[in-house]
């Protein structure tokens, strides 16, 4: 489905990017249109897979994992990429996992309370079967990390 967006359903998606939790009445209310319309609109965009739901954001060194590392996964045979992504989903510290191009095939996030946290992680991504080899980077700081950036800058 092709859906266009206007500059009702772009305010709409500000409003909900900011508080995906508020209500479709207050943002009805701000923006001075009904209810219904602002539910038809997000009804819309949700059958165009523009909006995929909604999410929390989590503070991970909260609940005491202060440890990120990015890894880099290096196949024995590119055509088992998605066994080994599958295999990856298993690992629940494993919070993203992408295939890219380049000296990799596989390029994932992985969060851990700490290094024999971490080690332990990495070694089980090593023990997954056509995995050759990874590399690990570990993040000494966050400084970006929004998902929802970019809608900010879309003009419509």
């Amino acid at each position: 489905m092709n859906y266009q967006l206007d500059e009702i359903d772009k305010k709409i998606l500000d409003f909900l990017v900011e508080n995906t939790r508020m209500p479709f009445t207050e943002i009805a209310k701000q923006m001075d249109v009904s209810a219904g319309t602002i539910h038809v609109r997000v009804k819309k965009m949700e059958d165009a897979g523009i909006i995929l739901g909604s999410s929390l954001n989590i503070d991970y060194g909260k609940l005491d994992y202060h440890f990120t590392a990015f890894i880099g996964i290096l196949l024995t045979k590119s055509n088992r990429t998605q066994e080994v992504l599958k295999e990856l989903s298993i690992i629940p510290n494993v919070i993203e996992a992408s295939v890219i191009s380049g000296k990799y095939n596989i390029f994932c996030k992985v969060r851990a309370k700490n290094t024999e946290d971490a080690k332990r992680i990495i070694y089980q991504i090593d023990d997954i079967q056509d995995v050759m080899r990874t590399e690990s980077m570990i993040s000494m700081e966050e400084f970006l990390s929004d998902k929802n950036r970019l809608i900010n800058a879309i003009s419509i």
